[in-house]
């Protein structure tokens, strides 16, 4: 049907023009854009009712989602302990599935009760190994006397109630009292097999004399001419037990080297699954490799020789002094490097990769903390559908956020406030800072740390355990947690969506890692101070960070995948601009091919301090070094900027200086300079434009024009704390780059959304102050409304102060909530509204003006905004304000009233000065922290717009 005239003209005029439909909005809030938690069940001493009641509370208190990892129990709750993977706790599982499925919450399962993968159905043959070795010398025309044999020597190591290792019988968990004593490592008195016996002349002969040792020992070989070196490996039991376990999950470490024992660790949860439905469960989880933490550590597999000849092209044996450390120092980097490849490998393919096809087959993902490996964790993340990371260093943290990004993942999970202080001394405030450095290192999809089942029988705090952080519904902070929930999914609602937006990607050194002797046969892996200590990838790291620049990690198997488009570098998850080597000495052959083709081809590629010397390990070293160099003899460079050199290459240029930011300059990279004002980001590209995290986490508050290295004509700001939302100040600098203004608080973050087109929306309201700040003065009506021990009377101040200043010993050791209530007349001022600032407070604030809410606050600021329009002649402002745990625990310790009360780990403290005569935490000798409005309250005239400086 025809238009009228008139229609048609609206229509085009509104296809023209900027649209209202273009305004900004929050994104929706999904079950994965909330936070989770991990969700400890301590001896899987469950209940129906009691899971019902604590997953609701969960998702009242607005978490997305729980992980189920199971650990050691509950002194006196022996009679509700349910063994792991029994019948009745799959019933449990079952039960949580469904009824997370009813609230809207999202369930992952951890593969072990504890960590790391073991438990008793884990045999001896599949348990975690390790080589040792014993030396002889034999003369030429001599046989050797003593036998080739390895007693294993015997460990006991338990966390819980010693036990004489002669009362125990092999396997570990056949014994009884598991709980009691918390093994952590065991290892029994026996022979040890032997792997090989290889025999070194001083004149460079090799001989295998494996063969001709008998079951006793004894050598039957009589020496040739020339000086021998004997080296006899044997494979001996680590002896690591799966740490923190619970009733039916203690027992043996699994072989993580070896694609049999993970295949038969995994064939037992097929069992346990059958006839049982999963559904709901969306992922599986691992929880940090930690089996060398105990003495010595698991380096070895039956499988070792093969697997290394297989892979590195030589046998092993032929090199058994270097890879001790015992031969000329480049054969012993050679064959150690070698060696730790290998390893890796190993743990990619038969544990990582093994693991994840297994899960699939149950329609499920895997979440996985590959860090402290004995790997490349890049290429273990890379395989992990949900790569999780854990920590406060921001370049720990971007291991796992790299490989998500660089291979398309859209999700990058953090194991969140573990340790943010000491117990029961963490505020909000404080996970709010932990939270955003997660945000800020590229996690998208945090997890607490954690959250205790704790039955509703349980007196108070409830069931805890050695973490510090209890993000329980008996915690006083609870009742504002719900307020941090919504900030966290606000922003990771915007983090999830969209593509990752940094610039360089970071090539890890990771053979000049493996090259570097230690007093043990591995190399653990954990963000640069493990593994990379010393190294310039890691002051380089920190400047890219300090600089504004934007960047991930890549490993050599990722780089081979990369492709250009133009001089764009694209991997399977983004887009680049050049990649970085920072200061490699030795790169595989492959890895140099691929970079130089990608230069050839139109990037830019860039070396700090140098092209590299060497490749790597033993196998066909004479052909990889003769066509090593022939790559680089393509290389003509010619003096560049401040120093540097530059060759052309194809359609391209590789660049070498010392100086980062100037040769990424040269390559074209711009770096954010907000960073210049104390201010970080995490930045990302959407269909329309990027997507901007900010955060200030300076003491001074940020009002500022802050320089954006992105076009864009419009930009949408949120506050996702606040919720407040509408369209930034937008201005164009000198240089042609958008500016925007930025008004932050200390510890306040915003989001930035930029678009490429001009938008036609409401102007986001700025605040500018008016006056003078007017204190608010009166008597306040204080009444203890919820908390404990008991409820302080009711009670009006003039001043404010911590209540544990106050008379009387109820308020020096209560924890819970009380009500700040004052009436007061209009502010005097013209404004748009006033600023009410509470001051300090000691540590949540629920305020509400004239009985209407007004903001929950977390600190570290608590200041909101009053438009004029909701004040009146008189006025009543009410402020209820919780503490936080630490004087009631601190009272409980003195009096020794029993709350800790686990088995295992009962509990650790963090710092020193909180540790009892048993080495365990105590707050006995605390003295009251401040609690409650500390003032001072003050209302500020506020003009509103966008009239800004």
């Amino acid at each position: 049907m025809k238009k009228p005239l008139a229609l048609s003209l609206l229509l085009a005029a509104a296809l023209t023009q900027p649209s209202l439909a273009q305004a900004p909005k929050w994104p929706e809030i999904t079950q994965q854009a909330k936070p989770w938690t991990r969700w400890w069940w301590q001896g899987s001493a469950v209940n129906e009712q009691d899971l019902t009641r604590q997953l609701t509370q969960y998702q009242q208190a607005g978490l997305g989602g729980v992980e189920i990892t199971t650990i050691y129990g509950q002194k006196g709750a022996e009679p509700q302990f349910i063994n792991f993977l029994s019948p009745k706790w799959l019933d449990m599982l079952e039960h949580t599935l469904k009824e997370s499925n009813r609230l809207g919450l999202g369930v992952d399962m951890a593969q072990a009760s504890g960590w790391p993968f073991g438990g008793p159905w884990v045999s001896s043959a599949d348990a975690c190994k390790y080589a040792t070795y014993q030396t002889y010398s034999v003369q030429g025309g001599e046989q050797l006397k003593e036998a080739v044999t390895f007693l294993q020597k015997p460990i006991l190591r338990t966390v819980g109630q010693p036990i004489d290792l002669k009362q125990l019988k092999e396997p570990v968990a056949s014994n009884p009292n598991l709980q009691l004593h918390a093994f952590d490592q065991v290892r029994f008195e026996k022979p040890l097999p032997l792997q090989a016996l290889m025999a070194y002349s001083d004149k460079g002969e090799t001989l295998d004399l494996t063969s001709k040792v008998d079951a006793t020992g004894k050598l039957t070989w009589t020496a040739p001419a020339g000086n021998w070196q004997l080296y006899a490996l044997f494979q001996g039991w680590h002896g690591k037990q799966v740490e923190r376990a619970g009733p039916g999950g203690e027992g043996d470490v699994v072989d993580h080297f070896s694609k049999t024992a993970t295949q038969h660790y995994l064939e037992h949860f097929d069992q346990a699954f059958k006839g049982r439905s999963l559904k709901g469960l969306r992922a599986f989880f691992n929880d940090s490799y930690e089996v060398d933490d105990a003495q010595g550590e698991a380096n070895w597999t039956p499988q070792m020789f093969s697997e290394f000849q297989k892979r590195r092209g030589y046998d092993l044996r032929q090199h058994l002094p270097a890879l001790f450390g015992q031969a000329k120092p480049d054969e012993n980097q050679r064959v150690l490097t070698d060696y730790r490849e290998t390893v890796s490998e190993l743990l990619l393919e038969n544990y990582t990769q093994t693991w994840s096809t297994w899960a699939k087959t149950h329609n499920a993902l895997i979440r996985n903390q590959a860090h402290g490996s004995p790997a490349n964790i890049l290429d273990l993340y890379a395989v992990t559908d949900i790569p999780e990371t854990e920590g406060e260093d921001l370049l720990r943290i971007k291991f796992a956020s790299s490989a998500a990004h660089v291979t398309g993942k859209k999700l990058a999970s953090s194991e969140t406030a573990t340790w943010e202080n000491d117990h029961f001394l963490s505020s909000l405030g404080d996970v709010k800072k932990a939270m955003d450095r997660m945000l800020l290192g590229g996690i998208n999809h945090t997890f607490y740390h954690g959250t205790n089942y704790s039955p509703q029988t349980a007196a108070w705090p409830g069931w805890l355990f050695y973490a510090a952080v209890h993000f329980n519904p008996n915690n006083t902070f609870w009742q504002d947690f719900g307020q941090l929930n919504r900030y966290m999914a606000h922003c990771q609602s915007f983090l999830q969506a969209g593509k990752p937006a940094n610039d360089v990607l970071v090539y890890l050194p990771i053979y000049d890692a493996y090259a570097r002797p230690g007093k043990v046969l591995l190399q653990h892996f954990d963000g640069i101070e493990h593994g990379f200590k010393g190294m310039t990838v890691g002051t380089t790291g920190e400047e890219l960070l300090r600089r504004g620049y934007g960047f991930d990690f890549i490993s050599d198997k990722q780089l081979l995948q990369v492709t250009t488009a133009g001089q764009a570098l694209q991997t399977g998850g983004a887009t680049y601009q050049t990649i970085l080597v920072p200061d490699a000495r030795t790169l595989p052959l492959p890895t140099l091919e691929q970079l130089l083709k990608l230069a050839s081809n139109g990037a830019t590629i860039v070396f700090q301090n140098g092209l590299p010397d060497d490749v790597p390990g033993m196998g066909n070293l004479p052909a990889r070094r003769t066509a090593f160099q022939k790559q680089l003899a393509q290389l003509k460079f010619a003096a560049g900027a401040g120093g540097s050199q530059k060759a052309t290459l194809g359609k391209g240029a590789v660049l070498i200086g010392k100086d980062v930011a100037q040769l990424l300059t040269q390559a074209g990279v711009k770096r954010e300079t907000m960073v210049d004002t104390g201010l970080q980001f995490e930045r990302r590209r959407t269909a329309k434009g990027y997507t901007y995290f900010i955060a200030n986490w300076n003491d001074k508050p940020v009002n500022a024009w802050v320089s954006l290295q992105t076009a864009a004509k419009s930009v949408a700001l949120y506050n996702p704390m606040t919720e407040q939302l509408g369209m930034a100040a937008v201005r164009t600098a000198a240089q042609g780059q958008p500016e925007v203004y930025v008004q932050l608080a200390p510890g306040e973050s915003c989001v930035l959304e930029t678009s490429v087109a001009a938008i036609n929306a409401p102007a986001y309201a700025y605040q500018k102050p008016a006056g003078a700040a007017q204190p608010l003065t009166g008597t306040w009506d204080v009444n203890f409304v919820a908390g404990g021990p008991e409820l302080p009377a009711q009670t009006k101040v003039q001043s404010l102060t911590s209540w544990t200043t106050w008379p009387g010993e109820a308020t020096k050791k209560f924890a819970g909530t009380a009500t700040y209530t004052l009436a007061f007349p209009m502010p005097k001022g013209a404004a748009d509204g006033w600023l009410l600032d509470l001051g300090r407070v000691a540590e949540t604030a629920r305020v509400q003006l004239n009985g209407q809410p007004l903001a929950t606050l977390i600190g570290p600021s608590y200041q909101v905004f009053i438009p004029k329009n909701q004040l009146k002649a008189t006025n009543t402002l009410t402020v209820a304000v919780s503490n936080g745990m630490a004087n009631r625990i601190s009272d409980m310790d003195r009096n020794h009233v029993s709350y800790k009360n686990a088995y295992n780990i009962n509990m650790s403290s963090k710092l020193k000065e909180n540790r009892g005569a048993d080495g365990l935490f105590t707050a006995e000798k605390w003295t009251p922290r401040e609690s409650g409005l500390l003032g001072p309250v003050t209302l500020t005239p506020t003009t509103t717009g966008q009239q800004v400086q």
